[in-house]
């Protein structure tokens, strides 16, 4: 291995609290907002868009990060999410910035809630759809942003979502079907709803979706597979059902879109294969694009606009340039930085990102991105950050992962395995059944092709990954037991049985897709095909170390996987570490758990793979909750 003769980057400046983040300006072009944090948790500050530099906080939380924000369309109310301690039961807040008056507009024990839709002609009220009624199911409400009062629009007798118009008029149901296929509904003049549009299972979800409602509402505007591989962008007319492809490419989804904020017309589009571009409808935005393009600033995409559309806060990053935001003024053609996320990292040692991609063993190219340290020469240790979902994907630009690794000497490796999202449903239905399978081949045949390639050293390759990519961790390391050197698993399922069995009950509409994608549990076939693909079944494979982290209030990947995986392998005397975080969910969110779990996983890849380590600082385990119930940091 070669050392990179270059200095360590603090881990707290990679995984630390941003200065700013998420900013966003009011529809009527009069204020911004944005997270920072206020005593090391983030909240929502605002201020005079000409004045800055005078932002204050507008909220005060202690506990949690602030994870989402977004102006009400009145321009006087900042609606946010909040949880307790990652249990994911999300509660809608509105806070008014002129009195900071705050108000959980779901105010309902153990709700889960979303925002639906913000509307320009509703100023007033905002659509959230929650579960208060039944756990299963989201019904639909119309509520007062200032006062608190909520309407119910749409009850939910079993959809798995409505699609509402600027009006807040319910236009479509969607319901799953046993098959994974959809139904789209409408409603009827008798209060029930008629089925409308039939969407095949193998375009269901997630390339087949609505998007936007003309203003006329005679149209609207859909991302489409039928009848296609990858999802193109089409009109569909409400009338008739026929559509009209408006853009399309055969490497990649279309994912992007910009429309006029009245028309709703389609002005642009974007679409990612490798790295993202952004494309021309209509030709009135063509020198907008154009001029940003050209600006230097990196990928950039569009985070928040006025109602007039003359203002854009756009959000812009490089592989070795995390997020900067600026304002662009369209009319004037003048684009005004706001801030930098992380302006510590300026100077700082980063590695730039190569996009490539691998030939899968059986013909599928895996878009995969690769970091190397600075300097580097010849085969190095190598780690395979596996992305979550699976129904995600990776992409280019700066990643504090590959930051990390490469700085502390390791090539980072990300690929966009089968069942990855993005890049067409044939791609993404390859994944049905593969779960430790297919979708695993397409890993080891990436770490083949780093080390064909020179790039990785067959004797150190870690895996490392999160949720879905815990998952890939601990089936590759049963599956494959010399193949990784070591891996490291965050909150992932061990057991596909217990992890179907044990879904959110909000999931419920969506659980054909699951069973689709793993297995069905109701059929002996899809139960020893579950069975099979557990790795907690092939615990007394493991033969090579092993770090688990998981949060204790995981709504979505329970304790339970990772307590059976531990005790597996403690039945057979095998050595694992075990690292839980009792106010932590699906990840961890407080600032002080993540750099505790970022500090006991250098230690162990320098342990196991041989790379640098910053040292543990006094105190940065204590400050968090960390408990090891298995194992230790040495």
């Amino acid at each position: 291995m070669n050392q990179p003769a270059t200095p360590l980057i603090p881990r707290d400046l990679l995984f630390g609290n941003p200065e700013k983040s998420s900013a966003r300006i009011s529809p009527d072009g009069a204020s911004i907002a944005w997270l920072a944090p206020l005593d090391g948790v983030m909240n929502v500050f605002v201020a005079a868009r000409m004045t800055p530099e005078a932002a204050s906080p507008l909220t005060r939380e202690t506990g949690r990060n602030i994870p989402y924000f977004v102006w009400a369309a009145d321009s006087r109310h900042v609606l946010f999410y909040k949880d307790r301690d990652g249990d994911e039961n999300w509660h809608v807040h509105a806070v008014d910035i002129e009195t900071a008056v705050m108000r959980d507009l779901t105010p309902h024990d153990g709700v889960n809630a979303s925002i639906g839709r913000i509307s320009r002609r509703r100023k007033n009220t905002v659509l959230i759809a929650h579960n208060a009624r039944d756990q299963r199911f989201h019904d639909l409400y119309t509520v007062d942003v200032a006062t608190g009062a909520a309407t119910l629009l749409a009850e939910n007798p079993g959809f798995t979502s409505f699609i509402a118009d600027e009006d807040f008029a319910v236009r479509f149901a969607e319901k799953m079907n046993a098959d994974g296929s959809t139904d789209v509904l409408r409603p009827d003049d008798h209060g029930g709803w008629t089925p409308w549009l039939a969407i095949a299972a193998e375009d269901a979800l997630p390339t087949t979706l609505t998007s936007h409602f003309a203003s006329d509402g005679k149209t609207t505007l859909i991302f489409d597979s039928r009848g296609r591989d990858t999802a193109c962008l089409a009109r569909l007319d409400l009338a008739t059902g026929k559509t009209e492809v408006l853009a399309a490419d055969p490497r990649a989804d279309i994912s992007g879109l910009i429309t006029d904020p009245e028309t709703h017309a389609p002005l642009a589009y974007s679409v990612c294969y490798e790295r993202a571009q952004w494309h021309a409808l209509d030709q009135a935005i063509a020198p907008d694009l154009a001029f940003l393009d050209a600006a230097g600033i990196g990928d950039w995409e569009l985070l928040s606009r006025t109602d007039d559309d003359t203002l854009w806060i756009v959000r812009a990053e490089g592989d070795v340039a995390p997020d900067r935001v600026y304002l662009f003024d369209r009319a004037n053609n003048t684009l005004d930085k706001l801030y930098d996320a992380k302006p510590a990292l300026a100077g700082a040692p980063l590695a730039p990102m190569r996009p490539v991609v691998i030939a899968a063993r059986d013909g599928l190219n895996l878009v995969s991105y690769l970091t190397l340290p600075l300097g580097a020469a010849g085969p190095q240790p190598l780690v395979l950050v596996v992305h979550g979902g699976p129904w995600g994907r990776d992409h280019f630009g700066y990643n504090s992962w590959h930051q990390w690794l490469a700085n502390r000497g390791y090539a980072a490796l990300s690929v966009n395995f089968r069942a990855s999202t993005g890049f067409g449903k044939a791609f993404i239905n390859a994944g049905d059944h593969e779960w430790g399978g297919r979708m695993d081949d397409d890993l080891l045949d990436a770490v083949d092709w780093a080390i064909a390639e020179g790039i990785a050293d067959p004797t150190k390759v870690a895996i490392f990954g999160g949720s879905y990519g815990g998952y890939a961790v601990l089936a590759g390391m049963t599956r494959n037991p010399t193949r990784y050197a070591c891996g490291i698993d965050i909150v992932g399922p061990s057991n596909l049985e217990t992890l179907l069995a044990t879904i959110p009950p909000y999931w419920e509409a969506i659980r054909a897709h699951l069973v689709k994608s793993l297995g069905d549990p109701d059929t002996a076939a899809g139960l020893a095909m579950l069975r099979d693909r557990s790795p907690v079944h092939r615990a007394d494979a493991l033969a090579r170390p092993l770090l688990i982290a998981q949060g204790a209030n995981d709504p979505r990947v329970k304790q339970a996987e990772s307590d059976q995986m531990v005790a597996a392998l403690r039945a057979k005397d095998i050595p694992v570490t075990y690292l839980l975080f009792p106010d932590e969910g699906h990840g961890f969110a407080r600032p002080e758990n993540q750099i505790a779990f970022i500090a006991v996983a250098e230690q162990f890849l320098a342990s196991h793979l041989g790379g640098l380590a910053e040292p543990v600082h006094p105190g940065e385990l204590e400050r968090s909750t960390a408990q090891f119930l298995a194992g230790n940091l040495g």
